[in-house]
């Protein structure tokens, strides 16, 4: 049944209509919602992956930046992107479905894309340590590598495994930042640490003990140290890192893991914000910095999908209806590619002015975190349950809504 399903078209995706000024959604079934996921990846990460399979990557991705120095890491930040998102559901593995099969090609694809991306002689060599941009971007493909274990790490051919290492402790010679950026630092050595059983325990730890003991207040981290500023790097970056760190460390009995229990609540916690800031139109709060990440500001709560860590109060299915929700408003169409297929830098069209400095096409494929929970199985309840509003859709269409409720710690 699920095989034919998947072969089936969405071509009644989007119907809308208004009654007693409620916005009610006329609801394909409920699988659509798992085949429009797996049908905007691949839109998404085959331009990237199929291009660093052929060597033609840097030859064919269209480059949007402010910086020509922001452009040298391009390439390498699209790959780590791609691959940090997609990497869940590469990890179920191939199968007999349709999607199954699709797995399998893109499994393959990201296996000699790897290959390419740290062979010296390759034309897409792109998996090299040049300070400090680069940092960030490796730290991602560690964070991927961690989460596709089985189905990648475990299939790379031996001396390409090597040469990864290699390229993950050349990254020592860079000092990050004295803010999130340790997390970066911290998330290459746990990945060191799990492939090889070794690291260096202070490049691992020192970022923990920081957030831990310094940075937190109350239930909230900042990106830049103990400010107060508005703005997504908590979901982004900082708690998904911690967390894959955290759990890291707990596995090899490092103290700092004792934090994990209360680090997934606080993630829990957050999730729970981030599910109330999707609007009834799929719409978003657009704060701080890294708008031109789009779907990407939703990482923590895709990843507390993943976990099962969401807030008892709240339906797997209604996170599923919003952030579909979501994934409609801004890739159902082309307004966001550009005519090769490239992501274009904006937030809902080409709208340079949104980004940042640093901000280039690489940067856009931030993107993919939202698709952390295709490493559920289909048949997870967050993919079978029926379709449920999320908070705002009940509240704006008067119905019951639970107050925004804080965890005692």
């Amino acid at each position: 049944m699920y095989n034919k399903i998947l072969s089936m078209n969405n071509s009644f995706f989007g119907r809308f209509k208004k009654n007693n000024n409620q916005v009610i959604e006329e609801q394909p079934p409920v699988w659509e919602d798992r085949i429009f996921w797996v049908e905007t990846l691949q839109k998404i990460a085959f331009p990237v992956l199929n291009n660093l399979k052929k060597e033609s990557l840097k030859k064919n991705m269209s480059l949007e930046s402010f910086s020509s120095e922001s452009n040298k890491f391009a390439h390498l930040e699209a790959f780590s992107n791609v691959f940090n998102g997609i990497a869940p559901w590469l990890e179920l593995g191939p199968d007999e479905s349709e999607e199954g099969k699709t797995r399998e090609k893109y499994i393959a694809l990201t296996l000699k894309a790897i290959a390419n991306a740290v062979n010296p002689n390759s034309k897409d060599y792109i998996l090299f340590t040049e300070p400090k941009q680069s940092l960030m971007s490796m730290a991602l493909f560690a964070q991927g590598l961690l989460r596709s274990k089985t189905q990648i790490w475990n299939n790379l051919p031996m001396d390409v495994q090597a040469r990864v290492i290699y390229e993950l402790k050349n990254t020592r010679i860079i000092a990050p930042y004295e803010n999130h950026w340790l997390l970066f630092t911290s998330m290459i050595e746990a990945a060191l640490l799990e492939f090889t059983g070794e690291c260096d325990k202070e490049r691992l730890t020192y970022s923990i003990r920081k957030f831990r003991d310094e940075w937190y207040l109350g239930d909230a981290v900042y990106a830049d140290g103990p400010e107060f500023d508005v703005n997504y790097y908590n979901s982004i970056f900082i708690h998904p890192m911690i967390n894959d760190i955290l759990k890291v460390m707990r596995k090899y009995g490092i103290n700092e893991g004792e934090l994990l229990d209360v680090q997934l609540m606080r993630s829990s916690r957050y999730a729970s914000q981030l599910e109330r800031m999707i609007s009834p139109e799929g719409t978003y709060p657009l704060l701080g910095k890294s708008m031109a990440y789009r779907t990407g500001v939703f990482h923590l709560l895709a990843q507390a999908t993943l976990f099962k860590i969401l807030p008892r109060n709240m339906e797997t299915s209604q996170v599923r209806s919003a952030l579909t929700k979501v994934l409609r408003i801004q890739f159902e169409g082309h307004q966001n590619f550009d005519n090769d297929g490239w992501l274009t830098i904006g937030l809902n069209g080409r709208q340079a002015e949104i980004a940042e400095n640093d901000i280039n096409t690489g940067s856009l494929y931030g993107c993919c975190a939202i698709f952390l929970p295709l490493g559920l199985s289909f048949n997870d309840s967050f993919w079978v349950g029926p379709f449920e509003e999320w908070t705002t859709l009940k509240a704006w269409n008067g119905n019951q809504v639970e107050p925004d409720q804080s965890i005692d710690f």
